[in-house]
């Protein structure tokens, strides 16, 4: 168990990588790093919602997440609010801009797995591995 191939956390590493740097391919296209393309997945399926939301669906903490939202605004992308009644509750909506984007995204995961090579079964098999591992996690 000593070799280094033996190792989830390596092979793990690796992939982890390895996908980064396909997405990285297809995101410079539409000028987005890879952690605003999951803040932008998050809100374009779920529409505004409060930076601890965001994170929870990231598994980011709120510390994380703010400096990445200022530059996403900054960029025009989303508009960050505070609640009038409780400074601490941010909420985070796309702007027109960061809302169009979606259209010129749509393409990305497909194109990451025609990349990847992975028949349909193989995909869902891996997806329902991660998912089971990461469910564990969280307990």
């Amino acid at each position: 168990m000593m070799n280094l191939s033996d190792h989830l956390c390596f092979k793990t590493y690796v992939l982890s990588r390895y996908l980064t740097s396909l997405y990285k391919t297809f995101l410079d296209e539409i000028s987005l790093t890879y952690p605003q393309y999951l803040v932008m997945l998050v809100l374009w399926e779920n529409g505004s919602m409060r930076i601890t939301k965001i994170g929870e669906f990231l598994h980011l903490d709120k510390a994380t997440l703010s400096s990445l939202l200022k530059r996403m605004e900054n960029n025009g992308l989303l508009t960050r609010v505070r609640s009038s009644s409780d400074e601490r509750i941010v909420q985070i909506s796309l702007t027109e801009k960061g809302a169009k984007l979606k259209e010129k995204a749509s393409h990305i995961p497909f194109a990451v797995q025609d990349c990847l090579g992975l028949p349909k079964l193989t995909k869902d098999q891996l997806m329902s591995n991660l998912d089971d591992i990461i469910i564990k996690s969280k307990k």
